[in-house]
């Protein structure tokens, strides 16, 4: 015998479960409105981690499939000044980088050429690791 549902709700319960009301819903995000268009949920902006004048440097090669990466952390500045530092690094260097979460990742193992900039831009540089 095949029964035939005319709802949600009546196919819930026919598996003994209570329906979903739609009005309860909990997330209310506004995607689009006609007045306004698109609408677009502000960004929060991280905050620079403290530092302690000790500029990190880590040689990894962990999750990179055997490729190292030198890791600089511990500078305190906001994300643009990390990325205009990257960017000098990595032309100085001659090598690809980037900045992730206040890290800035270097590639190949250049730690002696990046200790010296970093050390004539007046940071305290210390080899963190193996």
């Amino acid at each position: 015998m095949k029964k035939s549902f005319s709802s949600l709700s009546d196919l819930a319960s026919a598996f003994g479960q209570k329906p979903i009301d739609p009005s309860s819903k909990t997330d209310n995000t506004l995607v689009y409105s006609t007045s306004s268009g698109r609408i677009k949920p502000k960004k929060k902006t991280a905050k620079p981690i403290p530092s302690d004048g000790v500029a990190r440097l880590k040689r990894e090669t962990k999750g990179r499939k055997g490729k190292g990466v030198v890791t600089i952390s511990g500078l305190g500045f906001e994300i643009n000044a990390l990325k205009e530092l990257a960017k000098e690094l990595k032309q100085t260097c001659g090598t690809g980088g980037s900045v992730v979460n206040d890290i800035i990742e270097i590639q190949g193992d250049k730690r002696e050429l990046i200790k010296s900039i970093l050390e004539k831009k007046g940071f305290k540089v210390k080899f963190v690791g193996g």
